[in-house]
């Protein structure tokens, strides 16, 4: 079978630009600070040099080769690792053609191959949801086929073997639908929302338990289609798409799932309300005696829930707690109304991508984190997407790191008219640039319901990390068994600790330094590649079992505190500060060590404040983080008043106080009072007080309800 396509593009001339790399140590060897001095001397920051805007991350254009698929409506978009993404499905608002074809794009390659499947063939279909299970397999749930019919049948493709399998299906089916969302957690697949017949759009949640095949009684949530749903922190959320009165819209709901037996415990064969029915059923033979076929010539085995004339609402209430909030406004929330949006969950957050659809859009990449309900805006499109480009999908990897986007250029014939879009381009956007930590980092950087460790129990630290930061910076004579002392620069109130014998030879070179930091070499053997090579190196200096990092005082043990722990969350007690993660993040730049540049960057992003934005905007141009170091800029251009009264601005020095200056645009003017406020009334929005918090019930929003008399948070929202 072809590849439905009728033009071949020529790949776009957009090489991919690489990040900026780690500044290098100006040796790989040890530097000692002088032949009477028993104390080694680590290398110091790199020297900043100013940096072009262009210089920056950038995402890559990937653009395909080959016969390019067209870029079909309602399609199953998804990305199974291996540098490869899969469509199945859609329809061709051109053609009229519903498809079930399976396309697999090769991201090295950068070509589109038509896979050959075999099986129990699935009838054509769009507006079904194509979710990766167990890593090798894709589960097809719903859509809608050629015949307006919506659909409830489950389908299994192997990717291993391009192999369909129809599985045999429990309990209560739940009705047919298209344009819904799934999302896999614990075994199960939960579907929600979507339309049904006669257009009508539907409120229920069900699930399927993927180990006994057996579907779940259907409750009611939230009317939704279009919309994006995951699970995180024992609850399924909805964001986006459209409601019954077929309106966008920017509210987010949950439903709890913890706590509830329904939920949490596996279905039994033969469990539900109605009779056992099985998803093998076909369409009704007509009079004619042959049996409905798609234009692809595959009979379409799906089962079909109809319900003519039914209500499309569920009579079962959750037995979770569904809560809801409303956005009014925030100077960094999207709006939902204008631009092409992809919402996806990665690390804790909502990451919703406002792309182009229309030249004068306003387009974005921002983030609601979900344990503050705080929206941050991580980029600016322009920085992110071509105008010239129309993005159709979007994708995302189950670590949470990388996202695709699928579309293709705006491109017109010589007569002037557009004759049909393809899936030629693909924009690959790596989220750790933008202080995204992933799936992992992220589910390892918060507490977990249970004691800390067995050794230090009420430590806010878990696991050997607890046990371990019981033995740092401890004196060899607490019995703590460390065996290395490093030195580094002092702070402005440590005390100074310089020994008679090494102040001379320190001098010149070292000059004061800060109070000994004890620890131990088998850790940062360990733990710090860079320590560990130099242990290799067996220098003389080095058996002195003394070091001095040139670095603040305070940065230094919070790295060294960190190679103890793994962990640079807040602390009341010992920190660290936001001072000395930025400080943190230039050590991580010097020694090549992504895992800790990546949580100082996430933090640094999310906890970004008046008091430290200066000097997080040094140490970001320090690191060469460039996304860190623009929207540091940005907070400090918006917050100039206050931040210039910092005791971090006032740290900057004298070239960095200018460049920080500069970061303004030429027609950057200071305004404030009245102007300000003027501002204010004419974006819609008031820059500063004019918004009240109320916290109300749990419970759903009920209709009827007056928006205009709820109460408003400092984030501009209603919260239910």
């Amino acid at each position: 079978m072809a590849l439905p396509t009728t033009r071949s593009v020529f790949p776009l001339n957009a090489p991919a630009i690489a990040s900026t790399p780690s500044p290098a140590l100006s040796n790989n060897t040890p530097v000692s600070s002088g032949s009477n001095n028993n104390t080694f001397l680590m290398s110091a920051s790199p020297v900043r040099s100013r940096r072009s805007a262009v210089e920056g991350y950038k995402p890559r254009m990937i653009s395909t080769i080959g016969a390019k698929p067209a870029c079909l409506v309602n399609a199953s978009v998804t990305y199974v690792g291996d540098d490869q993404i899969y469509a199945f499905g859609g329809f061709d608002q051109y053609t009229d053609e519903v498809y079930n074809h399976v396309l697999r794009l090769n991201l090295i390659t950068r070509q589109w191959n038509l896979v050959d499947n075999y099986g129990d063939i699935p009838g054509v279909r769009m507006g079904h949801t194509a979710c990766l299970w167990q890593g090798s397999k894709l589960l097809v749930f719903g859509g809608e086929n050629e015949h307006r019919q919506h659909l409830a049948d489950v389908i299994v493709f192997d990717l291993k073997t391009a192999h369909w399998t129809q599985p045999e299906l429990h309990g209560p089916m739940p009705r047919g639908r298209a344009r819904h969302s799934a999302v896999i957690f614990d075994d199960k697949l939960y579907v929600s929302g979507g339309q049904t017949g006669q257009d009508s759009v539907l409120d229920d949640i069900c699930y399927l338990d993927l180990k006994t095949w057996t579907w779940s009684r259907t409750w009611k949530f939230v009317p939704r289609y279009d919309h994006a749903s995951w699970i995180w922190n024992g609850r399924i959320w909805i964001f986006g798409g459209i409601n019954d009165e077929m309106e966008k819209t920017n509210e987010i709901w949950w439903l709890d799932l913890r706590g509830s037996p329904e939920f949490e415990h596996a279905m039994k064969y033969g469990s539900g309300d109605r009779q056992l029915t099985t998803s093998r059923h076909r369409f009704p033979v007509p009079a004619s005696g042959q049996l409905a076929t798609g234009s692809t010539g595959y009979t379409a085995n799906s089962s079909v829930q109809s319900y003519h004339g039914m209500n499309s609402r569920s009579p079962y209430v959750a037995p979770g707690s569904i809560s809801s909030l409303k956005f009014h406004s925030s100077p960094n929330l999207p709006s939902q109304a204008a631009g092409t949006h992809f919402h996806i969950f990665s690390s804790g957050c909502m990451l919703d991508f406002v792309t182009p659809a229309e030249m004068s859009c306003e387009t974005s990449l921002s983030s609601l984190e979900l344990d503050t309900l705080r929206w941050q805006k991580l980029a600016e499109g322009k920085d992110l997407y071509s105008p010239n480009y129309r993005w159709h999908y979007c994708t995302t990897n189950p670590e949470g790191t990388h996202v695709w986007l699928l579309g293709s250029p705006i491109e017109s014939a010589a007569d002037g008219n557009n004759h049909g879009e393809y899936l030629s381009d693909v924009l690959a956007i790596d989220l750790r640039k933008y202080g995204i930590l992933g799936n992992e980092l992220a589910s390892d950087s918060r507490s977990k319901m249970m004691p800390s460790s067995d050794a230090n129990v009420s430590s806010h630290l878990t696991g050997i990390g607890a046990d371990l930061s019981l033995t740092f910076d401890q004196p060899p004579e607490s019995g703590s068994g460390a065996d290395f002392i490093i030195t580094a620069d002092p702070d402005d109130d440590d005390y100074i600790d310089v020994s008679a014998s090494d102040r001379s030879a320190s001098s010149t070179t070292v000059g004061a330094v800060s109070r000994p930091i004890h620890v131990h070499k088998l850790i940062l053997h360990a733990r710090w590649p860079h320590f560990a090579r130099l242990w290799s190196a067996q220098m003389a200096e080095f058996h002195s079992k003394k070091m001095y990092i040139p670095e603040p005082y305070s940065a230094v043990r919070a790295f060294l505190f960190y190679l103890y722990t793994d962990s640079i969350a807040p602390n009341p007690q010992n920190g660290p500060t936001l001072s000395d993660v930025a400080g943190m993040l230039v050590m991580s730049n010097i020694y090549d060590m992504p895992r800790l540049r990546l949580l100082c960057v996430n933090r640094l992003g999310r906890e970004l404040d008046v008091e430290h934005a200066a000097i997080i905007w040094e140490r970001a141009a320090t690191a060469g983080e460039d996304w860190l170091k623009q929207r540091a800029a940005t907070y400090c251009m918006q917050n100039f008043g206050r931040v210039v009264r910092t005791a971090g601005y006032r740290c900057l020095s004298h070239a960095s106080l200018i460049e920080l200056s500069c970061e303004a645009s030429p027609e950057s003017r200071v305004v404030g009072g009245d102007d300000l406020d003027l501002l204010g009334q004419l974006a819609g929005r008031p820059f500063h007080g004019g918004r009240k918090r109320s916290l109300g019930s749990a419970g759903v929003l009920t209709a009827g309800e007056d928006d205009g008399d709820e109460d408003v948070d400092d984030e501009g929202m209603d919260v239910n």
